[in-house]
């Protein structure tokens, strides 16, 4: 059975097996002898409609399934199309997946190209150590299912839960959701998408997810260009694929959860939302807040300036003379800065150190080092998270600068103070 909201058939149930199309028929396509899927059409009941409304005796119904089936066989070109061109471009693909619905279809599509087996795509998995069990007990499953071994990451220098809440403590979300993202989401995506030399980021981002997503394109450069290959798809469009080829996905889904992130903070939405404007996401991060306030969207990932890392480091250029972390302690007289490149705060604050690097009247340099890929020899420093600046005088005592505001004036202040 279907439901019908603003003229447009809804699935009224799922099931974890078999999803039935509105009509009650499980649209399928056999497997070739190489485990890829064939595109077959179900021809008959087409040519049926197809000859109605050339008689002009088609129903709306029958007219409504038939533009439906006519838009997924666009999508489906254009997925294939766009994923095809970015492959077969680039040397290092990866396909960073978190076993959504869309990432399923975007799994399911490259497996029919013949990518995902024979590992010319890489599929990369974040484990934050506060997934559902179900997630991660799906996430083998796939594996197996599809034929290949994924790229597990996690927060670096934890091999699991245990070691992390030694480390960070089991409630570092609570207290500080930026550094909890920056530790369990941010940093190992980009140390995997580092690690596998990725020069090309396949993501199931779509402009229908909410307004910071409203207007991406399929395809995006740069050093590291991305593919959204399901762009211009709907969340519906995603269950109509998976109606079609019977495809896995997320048992939670069956449980009420249109999307599917941490445990700690998502939770089921009532299937009448899911197919609204960013429903999808609307059980996301719940009761979480940035720091300046507002409801939070995105865990970090994708944000501006995420990938910026492999585009270049920062003061490459200008007066700021960047040193090894090991040599910090060996400094005097200097204004350092303890950085991570892919860190937004470390990026904002780039303008403003160079110009306080390139100003005449200070008596001490400005220095600056990465500190990211290190981090044991950071901590020892007593940098807690990315950007840590340190006022050193002429005895080599490191002074840690106390404010967030991040400016020349402020700066030149600190070292005024500690220098006298």
């Amino acid at each position: 059975p279907a439901s019908t909201t603003n003229g447009l058939l809804r699935p009224a149930a799922m099931s974890c097996s078999k999803i039935r199309a509105p009509h009650g028929n499980i649209v399928k396509a056999p497997r070739t002898s190489s485990g890829l899927y064939r595109q077959e059409r179900v021809t008959s009941s087409r040519t049926t409609i197809q000859a109605e409304v050339e008689t002009k005796e088609a129903t709306v119904e029958q007219m409504i399934e038939k533009s439906k089936a006519d838009r997924m066989t666009h999508l489906e070109q254009q997925a294939m199309e766009s994923l095809t061109y970015a492959i077969e471009r680039n040397t290092h693909p990866v396909f960073p997946c978190a076993m959504i619905a869309g990432d399923m279809v975007i799994l399911d599509l490259l497996n029919r190209l013949g990518f995902v087996s024979t590992g010319k795509v890489q599929v990369m998995f974040v484990d934050t150590f506060h997934l559902f069990d179900e997630t991660i007990k799906f996430m083998k499953e796939t594996e197996a299912r599809y034929g290949f071994k994924g790229n597990w990451f996690q927060a670096e220098g934890c091999a699991n839960k245990d070691e992390y809440d030694k480390k960070y403590g089991a409630d570092l979300w609570k207290v500080n959701i930026e550094e909890y993202d920056r530790i369990c989401k941010v940093e190992p995506f980009q140390r995997g998408l580092k690690t596998l030399e990725c020069d090309c980021m396949i993501n199931g981002r779509r402009r229908d997810h909410g307004f910071e997503r409203a207007f991406i394109d399929v395809y995006e450069g740069g050093k590291m260009s991305k593919i959204n290959p399901l762009a211009y798809w709907t969340f519906e469009d995603c269950w109509d694929y998976i109606k079609k080829y019977d495809i896995a996905y997320h048992p939670l889904h069956d449980q009420g959860y249109p999307s599917i992130g941490d445990a700690k903070d998502t939770v089921p939405v009532d299937r009448e939302k899911w197919f609204e404007y960013a429903g999808e996401r609307s059980g996301r991060f719940t009761g979480l807040k940035n720091k300046d306030g507002s409801v939070k969207t995105e865990c970090g990932i994708h944000v501006d300036g995420a990938e910026r890392t492999f585009d270049r480091d920062l003061w490459i250029e200008g007066k700021v003379q960047k040193v090894d972390l090991n040599e910090v302690k060996d400094l005097k007289n200097t204004i350092l800065t303890v950085y991570a490149p892919w860190c937004p705060y470390s990026q904002k604050m780039e303008e403003e150190f160079s110009k306080l690097a390139a100003d005449s009247s200070l008596d001490i340099s400005v220095t600056a080092t990465r500190g990211d890929e290190e981090r044991e020899v950071a901590r020892g420093l007593g940098v807690e998270s990315f950007p840590t600046t340190f006022f050193i005088g002429s005895d080599g005592e490191r002074i840690k600068y106390p404010s967030e505001k991040r400016t020349v004036a402020d700066w030149k202040a600190f070292i005024s103070e500690k220098s006298a």
